[in-house]
C-alpha cells in the first residue's frame, strides 16, 4: 500500500514537472503531462530530445 502511494506521488510530480518544462519549451503541455503521469521519471529525458519551439519563435521576433 505504501509503495503504491509513493509511486503515485512520483508520477504526479513528474507530470507537473514535464508540464512546466513543456510550457517553457513551447511544446504540447497536455501530452507531456500525460507522459509524465504514465511513465514517470522515464519520460523526462525524452522531452529534452524534442525541438525547443520557443527558441525558434524568439529568434524570429528579434529580427
Amino acid at each position: 500500500m505504501t509503495g503504491m502511494i509513493i509511486i503515485s506521488i512520483i508520477c504526479i510530480s513528474c507530470a507537473f514537472l514535464l508540464w512546466r518544462i513543456a510550457n517553457k519549451r513551447g511544446s504540447n503541455t497536455r501530452f507531456w503531462a500525460v507522459m509524465g503521469a504514465v511513465f514517470g521519471p522515464l519520460a523526462i529525458p525524452f522531452i529534452f530530445l524534442t525541438k525547443d519551439k520557443s527558441a525558434k519563435s524568439n529568434r524570429s521576433n528579434k529580427k
